[in-house]
């Protein structure tokens, strides 16, 4: 008995460990409407190219405002990380980005360490 209990008590160690080691993730910080989407033109209701710099920009901002969360996208696998932080991401708004964090696959939240801007 002694051993199983051993063994369950290291097992949900090692798991603990595992979802809260540091990892980094690259991708656009966006807000969780547009990024269900993979785009701001279904969102977007400025004038001009919703694709340009500013209109993404400007597009994340107001949707965040209207309710949304800032979220991280990776364009390239369609994936959307929850970010717990929601004051870090705003000025990086729309930016390419590496999310340094803890990551929790059970509910797709990085636990947000740190945000700095990524090489287009």
């Amino acid at each position: 008995m002694k051993t199983i209990v051993f063994y369950a008590g290291l097992f949900l160690l090692l798991g603990t460990v595992a979802v809260a080691a540091p990892k980094t993730f690259i991708g656009q910080i966006m807000d969780n409407f547009c990024a269900t989407a993979g785009s701001h033109k279904s969102m977007y209701t400025g004038k001009g190219d919703p694709n340009s710099p500013g209109a993404r920009r400007q597009c994340t901002l107001k949707c965040v405002a209207m309710g949304g969360k800032f979220v991280l996208y990776n364009k390239a696998t369609k994936t959307t990380y929850k970010l717990d932080d929601q004051e870090k991401p705003r000025e990086f708004a729309a930016e390419k980005v590496k999310v340094t964090g803890a990551y929790d696959p059970s509910t797709m939240t990085i636990h947000v360490e740190s945000i700095r801007k990524a090489a287009l």
